[in-house]
């Protein structure tokens, strides 16, 4: 069979350290273990034995991360590294070949891509601009069958920003019961909402349910590599078995860091810094958006440091997006990968003069241009 790899972070990988601005990420600027540790000093750390740390996590982070969904406790919790770990395990863990998978598109292709190496057939609900990015519940409803073994949901989305309410979570929940399929949600962009309250945790809905989280995007610590999977008991001790083989345990001092961070103070302290960076950004964006001449547009998203921008003229996303690379040593995500073309996945949630500055530098090389690469229209 062959191997699809993961093309997005295969291409990241390669060029998010060889040009001077990178709005390839999908996080915000990230907080500084100075800022984190604000008021404490750096004794939590320095104080720290390295020996193993427990395995599926500290006792003091499962039970703040359980303290974030009604009725958990630290049995339903596992930590992983990262929320790549945790959907890694999960696909393995639930899927055999032969299986059908729906996911989001476009979307953070990571399960879309493990689903494919292990032999099942991946289809995809596709999120569209003319419907605000929303998800068309009939058209997943005609997708699942009695063959679905999982439906994928990123909630917020991953690139367009868009949220599934409770009420129409409710209806993929009865869409995966009845068929008897899993439902994997993806909730790392909870808490990156602009002017609404969090995005509830679709926790406690089902029963076969696997809950994924991270301190890497609301946050702003994706360094720290630390993300966790919420579940049945007996679905968590699953996954510790292959976590046990996969990486043992995720970091002593960064699960101390999480510890921290996920003080209730503390927490929201980092989810106010990351909201304050992404409204001034896609502030900043609307606003060039409208001078660009109609070769870009944008929706308007109610979440997440990343906007979803399409391009009105014939070139591939990737052929631009190392264009501009090249000609303006700024990357940026091509939607190819991420399951949609003509748009560029645009992280905005740094300073305000390196955003301004990046998009003075896009507009530029797009300028650069031949005319005749101009020429499509807005439709």
């Amino acid at each position: 069979m062959d191997f699809q790899n993961f093309e997005l972070e295969y291409f990241q990988s390669q060029f998010e350290r060889t040009v001077e601005i990178n709005l390839a990420d999908s996080s915000v600027k990230c907080a500084s273990v100075r800022e984190l540790l604000a008021g404490d000093g750096p004794q939590p750390l320095i104080d720290l034995p390295l020996y193993y740390p427990e395995v599926n996590g500290t006792s003091v982070l499962r039970e703040r991360i359980a303290a974030l969904y009604p009725n958990a406790t630290p049995k339903n919790v596992l930590v992983t590294v990262g929320a790549a770990q945790a959907n890694w395990m999960i696909a393995g863990t639930l899927l055999e070949p032969g299986d059908e998978v729906i996911v989001v598109s476009p979307g953070y292709r990571q399960v879309w891509g493990l689903a494919k190496n292990l032999g099942c057939l991946v289809k995809e609900a596709q999120l569209r601009p003319e419907n605000n990015w929303q998800l068309d519940l009939d058209e997943l409803e005609r997708l699942a069958s009695s063959k679905t073994r999982l439906i994928s949901v990123v909630n917020p989305n991953n690139p367009t920003g868009s949220i599934v309410s409770p009420e129409e979570m409710k209806r993929i929940v009865a869409v995966c019961d009845r068929h008897g399929a899993w439902l994997h949600a993806d909730e790392v962009y909870c808490g990156t909402e602009f002017d609404r309250p969090e995005t509830p945790s679709v926790w406690g809905m089902y029963d076969k349910l696997v809950c994924v989280n991270s301190l890497s995007k609301a946050y702003g610590l994706a360094g720290l590599r630390i993300g966790w999977a919420v579940a049945s008991p007996a679905t968590i001790e699953a996954l510790w078995r292959r976590h046990e083989y996969l990486v043992i345990a995720a970091a002593g001092p960064s699960m101390k860091l999480a510890e921290i961070a996920l003080e209730p103070g503390r927490r929201q302290m980092l989810l106010d810094r990351q909201k304050k960076l992404s409204r001034e950004g896609h502030r900043i964006l609307r606003d060039w958006v409208k001078d660009q001449n109609g070769r870009f547009s944008v929706g308007e998203p109610v979440a997440t440091s990343i906007a979803f921008v399409r391009y009105h003229f014939d070139m591939p996303s990737v052929e631009l997006v190392d264009h501009i690379r090249q000609k303006a040593s700024v990357l940026m995500a091509p939607g190819a990968h991420l399951g949609t073309e003509h748009h560029l996945r645009i992280t905005v949630g740094y300073e305000p003069e390196k955003v301004k500055t990046a998009l003075q530098r896009i507009a530029e090389a797009v300028a650069s241009l031949k005319v005749a690469q101009l020429s499509a229209s807005r439709a």
